[in-house]
């Protein structure tokens, strides 16, 4: 008997069903912890227009750095040639950890990125980082 009813009409649920229940939550709160991000607006920088990122000697030629605070990573795919994409890892907005050659990198759990132009490269990342606009002034890096 799935439920029994008590003299006064209500419906008392048995503890089988009680259970089912909170399990069947229980699994609903871990999917949706698990989920991906679409790459909205969460993972946008907050940095203020003008201000310095890094000077374009702090930036390896064929690498990159992370900038954990403003959510940045800033890499120079060639001499010269600077990009710069959100930090926020798209898989569950964890920052990046590593920027290993033409490969950002994100530790956490995997997800990796072009360098050059942000494109997912492995992992479970579902979309690619999105690009920061900045420009090069004077062996300056500033936001835009």
């Amino acid at each position: 008997m799935s439920a029994a009813r008590t003299g006064l009409g209500e419906v008392r649920a048995s503890r089988r069903i009680v259970f089912s229940g909170l399990g069947a939550i229980g699994v609903a709160a871990t999917l949706a912890g698990c989920a991906g991000s679409d790459g909205s607006s969460s993972q946008q920088s907050a940095v203020e227009s003008g201000a310095e990122l890094a000077t374009t000697d702090e930036v390896p030629v064929g690498g990159g750095i992370v900038l954990t605070s403003e959510k940045i990573v800033i890499t120079q795919p060639t001499e010269g040639e600077f990009k710069a994409f959100t930090a926020v890892c798209t898989h569950q907005q964890l920052v990046v950890t590593s920027v290993d050659g033409d490969v950002i990198k994100c530790d956490n759990h995997g997800s990796s990125y072009s360098a050059t132009t942000g494109e997912v490269e492995g992992g479970p990342a579902p979309s690619a980082l999105a690009s920061v606009e900045i420009e090069v002034k004077d062996g300056k890096i500033l936001s835009v």
